[in-house]
C-alpha cells in the first residue's frame, strides 16, 4: 500500500497543473486609483484563486477599449456608461457585464476665487471639453438650471489638457474632469477648483466606471469568476483602505506621489461594492435623459445595454 500510494503522489506530481483561463483587459487610460480593485486582485492572487490569468494593458488612445472589445481583439475593456449608451446605439457589439465606479466622477469645474459662482456666471464664457456629443448634452442640462443653453457659452476642445486650460484661463470651466483627480491636482498646483456635480444639477445619476464585453464573443461564466474576483478585492480595500494603498503604489514608482494618495482616498467610497449587481431603472432613466437631449431618436430595453453576466 505503501508503495502505492508514493506512486500516486509521483503521478500527481507528474501532472501539469489545469491551464487558466485567461482574459485580456483593456484599461481606460493609464493606470491609476480609479483601477484599485483590479491592480488589488491581480497582486493579491483573486484572479488565480478564480482560475484567471488577466493580462491588464492600457491603450495608447482612450477612445480605443471598447472598439477592440467589439471588434473581438480584448475580451474586456473599461468604458463610460454614458459612452456605452452611444456606442450601442451606433450598432457596436458592447454590453456592460460588470461595474468598478457606481458613481459619476465627471463635474463641471471651475477656480474656486473665479468669477462662475453660480451656473448662470457661464454667459458668455467659455467652456473646456474632451469628448464632444455626451458632454455637450450634459453641458445643455447645467446650463438649463441656470437659465442658460449652448448658444450663451463658447465650447472650446481642450483634448485632454482639462485642468492646464482651466488654470491658465484658456476657459472659465471644464466639463469632464474627474472629482477625485483635476480637484486634487489643482489644489496640488495651489490654484484651487470647485465643482458643480452633475447627479445635483439635473443629470441622472450613472456609472462612470463600467467593465463591457461583447456579447456575441463573451463567456458569462468566465466574466462571472473575473467579478468575483474585483468584489473580494473591493471588500478588501474597503476593509484595508491603508493596506490597500501600500499594495496599490507599490506596483509602479510613478503611482506614488500625493496626487495618486489623496485619489485613492476619494475614489474608495464610489467603488461598487456588488460589480456585477446592475440597477436597471438607473440605465432605462439614461436612455431617457437622451431621447429629451436628442441624442438618441429611441430608448432601447435595458437587457440590450446592460447585464448581470452571472444570471444568464
Amino acid at each position: 500500500m505503501k508503495h502505492f500510494l508514493t506512486a500516486c503522489a509521483l503521478a500527481l506530481a507528474a501532472t501539469p497543473a489545469l491551464a487558466q483561463d485567461r482574459i485580456e483587459l483593456v484599461l481606460d487610460w493609464f493606470v491609476n486609483p480609479d483601477h484599485g480593485p483590479i491592480i488589488v486582485a491581480e497582486e493579491l492572487g483573486y484572479f488565480a484563486e478564480q482560475g484567471l490569468e488577466v493580462e491588464i494593458t492600457a491603450p495608447s488612445d482612450p477612445a480605443l477599449p471598447p472598439r477592440l472589445v467589439a471588434g473581438g481583439k480584448a475580451d474586456l475593456a473599461i468604458s463610460y456608461q454614458p459612452q456605452l449608451h452611444l456606442q450601442v446605439h451606433e450598432d457596436l457589439p458592447l454590453i456592460r457585464v460588470g461595474t468598478l465606479v457606481a458613481t459619476p466622477l465627471n463635474c463641471l469645474l471651475v477656480l474656486a476665487d473665479g468669477p462662475v459662482k453660480e451656473l448662470s456666471d457661464l454667459r458668455g464664457r467659455k467652456i473646456g471639453f474632451s469628448v464632444a456629443g455626451v458632454e455637450e448634452a450634459l453641458m445643455a442640462t447645467l446650463l438649463a438650471n441656470g437659465g442658460l443653453t449652448l448658444d450663451d457659452v463658447e465650447m472650446v476642445n481642450v483634448n485632454w489638457s482639462l485642468s492646464p486650460a482651466l488654470m491658465s484661463e484658456q476657459v472659465d470651466a471644464v466639463i469632464g474632469a474627474f472629482r477625485n483627480f483635476e480637484l486634487n491636482q489643482m489644489d496640488i498646483e495651489g490654484v484651487p477648483g470647485r465643482c458643480f456635480y452633475l447627479e445635483e444639477e439635473g443629470v441622472p445619476p450613472y456609472d462612470e466606471l463600467i467593465f463591457v464585453a461583447n456579447p456575441e464573443r463573451m463567456d458569462p461564466a468566465v466574466i462571472t469568476r473575473f467579478l468575483a474576483a474585483i468584489e473580494k478585492a473591493t471588500q478588501y480595500i474597503v476593509n484595508h483602505p491603508d493596506e490597500s494603498w501600500e499594495i496599490f503604489r507599490g506596483t509602479a514608482a510613478e503611482l506614488d506621489d500625493e496626487l495618486n494618495a489623496r485619489a485613492w482616498v476619494d475614489t474608495i467610497p464610489r467603488f461598487a461594492l456588488r460589480p456585477a449587481a446592475i440597477d436597471a431603472a438607473r440605465y432605462a432613466r439614461f436612455e431617457t435623459w437622451l431621447v429629451e437631449n436628442g441624442l438618441i431618436d429611441a430608448p432601447f430595453p435595458v437587457e440590450k445595454l446592460a447585464v448581470d453576466p452571472g444570471a444568464l
